[in-house]
Protein backbone atom coordinates (compact mmCIF):
# COMPACT_ATOMS: atom_id res chain seq x y z
CA UNK A 1 0.00 0.00 0.00
CA UNK A 2 1.68 3.13 -0.90
CA UNK A 3 0.26 6.96 0.68
CA UNK A 4 0.06 9.90 -1.03
CA UNK A 5 -2.15 13.47 -0.19
CA UNK A 6 -5.76 12.89 0.01
CA UNK A 7 -5.65 9.49 -0.83
CA UNK A 8 -4.76 6.07 -0.51
CA UNK A 9 -4.46 3.01 -2.98
CA UNK A 10 -3.50 -0.36 -3.14
CA UNK A 11 -1.61 -1.48 -6.14
CA UNK A 12 -1.79 -4.63 -7.36
CA UNK A 13 0.26 -6.21 -10.21
CA UNK A 14 -3.15 -6.67 -11.71
CA UNK A 15 -3.84 -2.74 -11.79
CA UNK A 16 -0.32 -1.76 -13.29
CA UNK A 17 -0.79 -4.72 -15.79
CA UNK A 18 -4.07 -3.44 -16.93
CA UNK A 19 -3.28 0.21 -17.11
CA UNK A 20 0.08 0.31 -17.65
CA UNK A 21 1.15 3.05 -15.88
CA UNK A 22 1.97 4.00 -12.28
CA UNK A 23 1.10 6.53 -9.77
CA UNK A 24 2.51 9.67 -9.42
CA UNK A 25 3.01 11.63 -6.42
CA UNK A 26 0.24 13.83 -5.48
CA UNK A 27 -2.80 10.80 -5.92
CA UNK A 28 -4.64 9.93 -8.82
CA UNK A 29 -7.28 12.08 -10.42
CA UNK A 30 -9.92 11.08 -11.97
CA UNK A 31 -11.15 12.30 -16.02
CA UNK A 32 -14.67 12.15 -17.85
CA UNK A 33 -16.12 8.58 -18.14
CA UNK A 34 -16.91 8.12 -22.00
CA UNK A 35 -19.64 6.24 -23.50
CA UNK A 36 -17.44 3.26 -25.11
CA UNK A 37 -19.30 0.26 -25.89
CA UNK A 38 -17.49 -3.25 -26.54
CA UNK A 39 -17.58 -6.47 -26.62
CA UNK A 40 -14.77 -9.01 -24.83
CA UNK A 41 -14.76 -12.71 -24.68
CA UNK A 42 -12.62 -14.46 -21.82
CA UNK A 43 -11.78 -18.21 -22.80
CA UNK A 44 -11.69 -20.45 -20.50
CA UNK A 45 -10.03 -23.56 -20.87
CA UNK A 46 -10.22 -26.97 -18.06
CA UNK A 47 -7.10 -28.83 -18.38
CA UNK A 48 -8.13 -32.09 -16.13
CA UNK A 49 -11.34 -33.55 -15.73
CA UNK A 50 -10.83 -34.00 -12.35
CA UNK A 51 -11.34 -29.85 -12.07
CA UNK A 52 -14.14 -29.65 -13.87
CA UNK A 53 -16.53 -29.55 -11.06
CA UNK A 54 -14.19 -27.71 -9.08
CA UNK A 55 -13.73 -24.70 -11.43
CA UNK A 56 -17.46 -24.62 -12.01
CA UNK A 57 -17.76 -24.68 -8.50
CA UNK A 58 -15.64 -21.36 -8.20
CA UNK A 59 -17.07 -19.78 -11.62
CA UNK A 60 -20.85 -20.47 -10.34
CA UNK A 61 -20.58 -20.06 -6.32
CA UNK A 62 -17.80 -16.87 -6.19
CA UNK A 63 -17.17 -15.21 -9.86
CA UNK A 64 -20.62 -14.75 -11.12
CA UNK A 65 -21.95 -12.77 -8.37
CA UNK A 66 -18.86 -11.23 -7.59
CA UNK A 67 -18.48 -9.95 -11.36
CA UNK A 68 -22.17 -9.08 -11.25
CA UNK A 69 -21.73 -6.79 -7.93
CA UNK A 70 -18.78 -5.03 -9.55
CA UNK A 71 -19.71 -4.29 -12.62
CA UNK A 72 -23.73 -4.64 -13.42
CA UNK A 73 -24.31 -0.96 -13.41
CA UNK A 74 -22.40 -0.48 -16.75
CA UNK A 75 -23.17 -3.88 -18.28
CA UNK A 76 -25.66 -5.24 -20.78
CA UNK A 77 -24.62 -8.70 -21.00
CA UNK A 78 -22.59 -11.36 -19.30
CA UNK A 79 -22.95 -14.46 -20.15
CA UNK A 80 -21.57 -18.23 -19.82
CA UNK A 81 -21.01 -20.23 -22.83
CA UNK A 82 -20.13 -23.94 -22.32
CA UNK A 83 -17.57 -25.18 -24.34
CA UNK A 84 -18.83 -28.40 -26.62
CA UNK A 85 -16.53 -31.23 -26.58
CA UNK A 86 -13.36 -31.27 -28.33
CA UNK A 87 -13.78 -32.31 -32.16
CA UNK A 88 -11.31 -35.17 -33.72
CA UNK A 89 -8.38 -33.45 -33.87
CA UNK A 90 -9.21 -30.15 -32.26
CA UNK A 91 -6.04 -30.19 -30.25
CA UNK A 92 -3.90 -28.45 -32.81
CA UNK A 93 -6.55 -25.89 -33.01
CA UNK A 94 -5.79 -25.11 -29.85
CA UNK A 95 -9.34 -26.04 -28.31
CA UNK A 96 -10.45 -24.52 -24.74
CA UNK A 97 -12.42 -26.97 -23.12
CA UNK A 98 -14.34 -25.26 -20.48
CA UNK A 99 -16.30 -21.66 -21.46
CA UNK A 100 -16.77 -18.42 -23.17
CA UNK A 101 -17.00 -15.94 -21.15
CA UNK A 102 -19.06 -12.65 -22.78
CA UNK A 103 -19.46 -9.43 -22.04
CA UNK A 104 -21.06 -6.48 -23.75
CA UNK A 105 -19.70 -2.84 -21.79
CA UNK A 106 -21.44 0.29 -21.74
CA UNK A 107 -18.04 1.97 -21.09
CA UNK A 108 -13.78 0.83 -20.65
CA UNK A 109 -13.70 -1.41 -17.85
CA UNK A 110 -9.82 -0.72 -18.52
CA UNK A 111 -9.90 3.14 -18.19
CA UNK A 112 -8.51 4.78 -15.24
CA UNK A 113 -11.70 5.62 -13.48
CA UNK A 114 -12.95 2.15 -13.13
CA UNK A 115 -9.43 1.56 -10.70
CA UNK A 116 -10.93 1.85 -7.77
CA UNK A 117 -13.10 -0.93 -6.12
CA UNK A 118 -14.47 -1.42 -2.84
CA UNK A 119 -14.27 -5.21 -2.56
CA UNK A 120 -11.51 -7.49 -4.40
CA UNK A 121 -12.51 -10.26 -6.47
CA UNK A 122 -11.63 -14.15 -4.67
CA UNK A 123 -9.37 -15.39 -7.12
CA UNK A 124 -7.73 -18.54 -5.47
CA UNK A 125 -4.55 -19.47 -7.72
CA UNK A 126 -6.08 -23.06 -7.80
CA UNK A 127 -8.44 -21.77 -9.98
CA UNK A 128 -5.66 -20.35 -12.55
CA UNK A 129 -4.30 -24.27 -12.02
CA UNK A 130 -7.12 -25.33 -13.27
CA UNK A 131 -7.71 -23.61 -16.58
CA UNK A 132 -3.49 -24.12 -17.35
CA UNK A 133 -3.02 -20.10 -16.52
CA UNK A 134 -0.68 -21.70 -14.26
CA UNK A 135 1.41 -25.22 -13.92
CA UNK A 136 0.56 -27.65 -11.73
CA UNK A 137 3.35 -26.71 -9.08
CA UNK A 138 2.49 -23.10 -9.37
CA UNK A 139 2.22 -23.21 -5.06
CA UNK A 140 5.11 -25.16 -4.29
CA UNK A 141 7.31 -22.69 -7.31
CA UNK A 142 6.33 -19.45 -5.46
CA UNK A 143 3.98 -18.29 -8.03
CA UNK A 144 2.09 -14.98 -7.27
CA UNK A 145 -0.41 -15.51 -4.30
CA UNK A 146 -3.25 -14.16 -5.87
CA UNK A 147 -5.11 -15.67 -9.12
CA UNK A 148 -5.78 -12.27 -10.76
CA UNK A 149 -2.65 -11.43 -10.81
CA UNK A 150 -1.28 -14.28 -12.20
CA UNK A 151 -4.63 -14.38 -14.80
CA UNK A 152 -2.63 -10.76 -15.75
CA UNK A 153 0.56 -12.02 -16.05
CA UNK A 154 0.84 -12.29 -19.91
CA UNK A 155 1.60 -16.04 -19.83
CA UNK A 156 4.94 -15.62 -19.55
CA UNK A 157 5.22 -18.55 -17.23
CA UNK A 158 5.01 -21.12 -19.75
CA UNK A 159 1.90 -21.77 -19.53
CA UNK A 160 -0.96 -20.29 -22.76
CA UNK A 161 -1.24 -16.38 -21.81
CA UNK A 162 -4.89 -15.60 -20.03
CA UNK A 163 -7.38 -15.07 -22.99
CA UNK A 164 -9.28 -11.23 -22.61
CA UNK A 165 -10.06 -9.81 -26.23
CA UNK A 166 -12.00 -6.63 -26.47
CA UNK A 167 -13.87 -6.49 -29.79
CA UNK A 168 -15.96 -3.92 -31.64
CA UNK A 169 -19.81 -4.46 -29.77
CA UNK A 170 -20.81 -5.16 -34.04
CA UNK A 171 -18.84 -7.65 -35.98
CA UNK A 172 -16.77 -6.09 -38.58
CA UNK A 173 -17.09 -8.04 -41.66
CA UNK A 174 -19.58 -10.34 -42.70
CA UNK A 175 -18.24 -12.61 -45.02
CA UNK A 176 -21.36 -15.13 -45.61
CA UNK A 177 -24.29 -16.29 -44.51
CA UNK A 178 -26.48 -12.79 -43.80
CA UNK A 179 -30.11 -13.47 -43.85
CA UNK A 180 -29.97 -16.68 -41.56
CA UNK A 181 -32.45 -16.78 -39.35
CA UNK A 182 -33.22 -19.79 -36.06
CA UNK A 183 -35.78 -21.41 -38.97
CA UNK A 184 -32.66 -22.65 -40.38
CA UNK A 185 -31.54 -24.87 -37.70
CA UNK A 186 -29.36 -24.81 -34.69
CA UNK A 187 -25.53 -24.28 -35.46
CA UNK A 188 -22.19 -25.77 -34.46
CA UNK A 189 -20.58 -22.28 -34.01
CA UNK A 190 -16.40 -22.25 -34.55
CA UNK A 191 -14.45 -19.36 -32.84
CA UNK A 192 -11.08 -18.90 -32.46
CA UNK A 193 -8.48 -16.06 -31.88
CA UNK A 194 -5.38 -15.69 -34.07
CA UNK A 195 -2.22 -14.57 -32.98
CA UNK A 196 0.14 -13.36 -35.97
CA UNK A 197 3.71 -13.83 -35.29
CA UNK A 198 5.93 -11.21 -34.94
CA UNK A 199 6.87 -9.32 -37.93
CA UNK A 200 4.33 -10.63 -39.78
CA UNK A 201 0.78 -9.17 -38.18
CA UNK A 202 0.49 -7.82 -41.30
CA UNK A 203 0.88 -9.80 -44.16
CA UNK A 204 -0.67 -12.92 -41.56
CA UNK A 205 -3.64 -10.99 -41.25
CA UNK A 206 -3.87 -9.96 -45.42
CA UNK A 207 -3.46 -14.06 -45.79
CA UNK A 208 -6.11 -14.87 -43.57
CA UNK A 209 -8.75 -12.54 -44.76
CA UNK A 210 -7.53 -12.86 -48.56
CA UNK A 211 -6.74 -16.66 -48.90
CA UNK A 212 -8.19 -18.67 -45.95
CA UNK A 213 -11.73 -16.37 -45.01
CA UNK A 214 -12.33 -17.31 -48.54
CA UNK A 215 -11.28 -20.45 -48.95
CA UNK A 216 -13.82 -21.60 -46.16
CA UNK A 217 -16.48 -19.32 -47.71
CA UNK A 218 -16.72 -21.33 -50.69
CA UNK A 219 -17.03 -24.49 -48.72
CA UNK A 220 -20.69 -25.30 -48.86
CA UNK A 221 -20.62 -26.50 -45.30
CA UNK A 222 -19.79 -23.47 -44.08
CA UNK A 223 -23.52 -21.94 -43.21
CA UNK A 224 -22.07 -18.35 -41.82
CA UNK A 225 -19.02 -16.27 -41.34
CA UNK A 226 -18.67 -12.88 -39.50
CA UNK A 227 -14.95 -11.76 -38.16
CA UNK A 228 -13.71 -8.33 -36.76
CA UNK A 229 -10.15 -7.58 -35.29
CA UNK A 230 -9.24 -7.32 -31.75
CA UNK A 231 -9.15 -3.90 -30.18
CA UNK A 232 -5.36 -4.54 -29.00
CA UNK A 233 -5.50 -0.46 -27.94
CA UNK A 234 -8.12 -1.66 -25.09
CA UNK A 235 -5.64 -4.11 -22.89
CA UNK A 236 -2.85 -5.22 -24.98
CA UNK A 237 -4.36 -8.76 -25.64
CA UNK A 238 -2.01 -10.59 -27.70
CA UNK A 239 -4.44 -12.07 -30.06
CA UNK A 240 -5.35 -10.17 -33.27
CA UNK A 241 -8.19 -11.35 -34.92
CA UNK A 242 -11.77 -13.14 -34.12
CA UNK A 243 -13.72 -15.03 -36.60
CA UNK A 244 -16.94 -17.37 -35.80
CA UNK A 245 -18.04 -19.42 -38.44
CA UNK A 246 -21.23 -21.97 -37.93
CA UNK A 247 -21.67 -25.15 -39.70
CA UNK A 248 -24.89 -27.80 -39.11
CA UNK A 249 -21.98 -30.17 -36.77
CA UNK A 250 -18.60 -31.29 -35.76
CA UNK A 251 -18.29 -33.74 -38.42
CA UNK A 252 -19.01 -30.85 -41.02
CA UNK A 253 -16.14 -28.89 -39.21
CA UNK A 254 -13.89 -31.48 -39.75
CA UNK A 255 -14.22 -32.47 -43.36
CA UNK A 256 -13.53 -28.10 -43.68
CA UNK A 257 -11.11 -27.75 -41.28
CA UNK A 258 -9.13 -30.69 -41.15
CA UNK A 259 -9.72 -32.68 -44.12
CA UNK A 260 -9.85 -29.65 -46.97
CA UNK A 261 -7.42 -27.29 -45.29
CA UNK A 262 -4.82 -30.08 -46.04
CA UNK A 263 -4.93 -28.56 -49.59
CA UNK A 264 -3.77 -25.07 -48.37
CA UNK A 265 -0.43 -23.69 -48.90
CA UNK A 266 1.38 -23.20 -45.82
CA UNK A 267 2.32 -19.60 -45.19
CA UNK A 268 6.21 -18.87 -45.11
CA UNK A 269 6.23 -17.91 -41.13
CA UNK A 270 4.04 -20.95 -40.49
CA UNK A 271 5.53 -22.65 -36.87
CA UNK A 272 3.45 -26.26 -37.94
CA UNK A 273 3.16 -28.64 -40.91
CA UNK A 274 -0.75 -28.29 -40.64
CA UNK A 275 -3.33 -25.44 -40.94
CA UNK A 276 -3.83 -23.09 -39.07
CA UNK A 277 0.22 -23.57 -38.63
CA UNK A 278 0.35 -21.78 -35.28
CA UNK A 279 1.48 -22.56 -32.09
CA UNK A 280 -2.00 -24.13 -30.14
CA UNK A 281 -3.59 -21.77 -27.37
CA UNK A 282 -0.53 -19.39 -27.72
CA UNK A 283 -1.09 -18.17 -30.76
CA UNK A 284 -4.46 -19.57 -32.23
CA UNK A 285 -7.11 -20.75 -29.63
CA UNK A 286 -10.64 -22.01 -30.43
CA UNK A 287 -13.76 -22.77 -28.73
CA UNK A 288 -17.02 -24.61 -29.70
CA UNK A 289 -20.10 -23.32 -29.03
CA UNK A 290 -24.09 -23.87 -28.99
CA UNK A 291 -26.54 -20.75 -30.37
CA UNK A 292 -27.70 -19.92 -26.47
CA UNK A 293 -25.63 -19.26 -23.00
CA UNK A 294 -25.73 -21.69 -20.73
CA UNK A 295 -26.22 -18.83 -18.12
CA UNK A 296 -26.89 -15.49 -19.33
CA UNK A 297 -26.29 -13.85 -15.84
CA UNK A 298 -27.74 -11.00 -15.58
CA UNK A 299 -30.74 -12.05 -16.44
CA UNK A 300 -30.73 -15.52 -15.43
CA UNK A 301 -28.58 -16.11 -12.20
CA UNK A 302 -30.23 -16.76 -8.81
CA UNK A 303 -27.23 -17.96 -6.96
CA UNK A 304 -25.70 -21.14 -6.36
CA UNK A 305 -28.24 -23.88 -6.04
CA UNK A 306 -27.04 -27.07 -5.36
CA UNK A 307 -29.01 -30.75 -6.50
CA UNK A 308 -31.01 -31.98 -3.41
Amino acid sequence: MQQYPDTIIIFSIKEQFRYGFLYEEGGFFMGEITYQPLRSLIYVDCVKEEYRHKLQHWLYYYHAPESIAKFEPWVTKYAFYNALPTPSQGERFGTYRMQLTEHYWMVNPMSQESLVNSLNEYFPIDSMIWQGTLPENAKEEGFMADGEAARASGGDNGCPPFIFAFLPIFWEQDLKGAGRTMVDGPNYRWQFLVSYPEGHKEDGDQWMMNEVLPAFAAMPEVTRMMTSKVKKEINNCHMDRCVEMWFDGPEEWYHCAVENTASFKKPEWAEYDNFPYLRPQFQFASLFLTDIATSDNLKQYRGYLPMR
